[in-house]
């Protein structure tokens, strides 16, 4: 009998350049994956947002929020007839639990548009389905400062470590609380699974057993 089960969905999630984009490559290589990646140089409001967060902040969570549910949902459609798996660039619960939480805590969200954005999100995940895994990136704010530096987006020049500091700070309250699916911590300063092989094969392991998905053969 044939299986009716979806493909899995893994989502990778993480802080500023802790290396998301690269595990979502590395991944649809290995499993021969169907990616999505993250949509943030499609985001028309991104350069003024780090320019001023409190004039365009909302304006630009609005837009991932919604954005990032249409992903969600063509994640869902093409599951529906994909057979291969599929592997996220960041999910709808980081852009509002950690970069929108940051946002209204450091008063750039007054409360009453923070209150029609928590009321908009907690609308739209109902209807998104959970990755089957969420595999979280654990990156020291050093390296995230010098990972950034390297890739050289404009729009990233001027971001300040005290704001790198909220995001890993609100990452790690929002990791430990989520619970809509299996999830597997990656310490990136620890497991390098690009030049080691023996990382390599620890990773891949990981994935097998928490995913149940197996590497694409050679």
């Amino acid at each position: 009998m044939t299986s009716t089960r979806p493909p899995r969905v893994i989502a990778v999630a993480g802080n500023m350049g802790a290396g998301k984009s690269s595990l979502v490559e590395w991944l649809r290589q290995q499993f021969d994956m169907v990616p999505f990646f993250e949509p943030h140089e499609e985001n028309p409001y991104l350069a003024d947002f780090y320019g001023d967060m409190t004039r365009w902040g909302y304006a630009s969570q609005l837009w991932f929020l919604i954005r990032r549910f249409q992903i969600h949902r063509a994640i869902d459609s093409r599951s529906r007839r994909e057979l291969r798996p599929i592997v996220q660039d960041r999910t709808i619960y980081e852009d509002a639990e950690v970069f929108a939480a940051h946002l209204h805590d450091a008063g750039h969200i007054d409360e009453r548009d923070w209150t029609t954005y928590q009321e908009m999100y907690a609308t739209l995940i109902r209807e998104v389905r959970p990755p089957d895994l969420m595999i979280y990136l654990r990156c020291p704010l050093k390296s995230l400062t010098r990972r950034i530096k390297k890739r050289g987006r404009s729009f990233e020049k001027g971001v300040p470590r005290s704001y790198l500091l909220s995001l890993e700070k609100l990452y790690e309250a929002w990791f430990l609380r989520y619970a809509a699916s299996p999830k597997l911590v990656i310490e990136t300063d620890r497991l390098d699974y690009v030049e080691r092989i023996f990382d390599r094969l620890e990773l891949i392991q990981e994935i097998e057993r928490h995913a149940k998905i197996e590497k694409k053969a050679r």
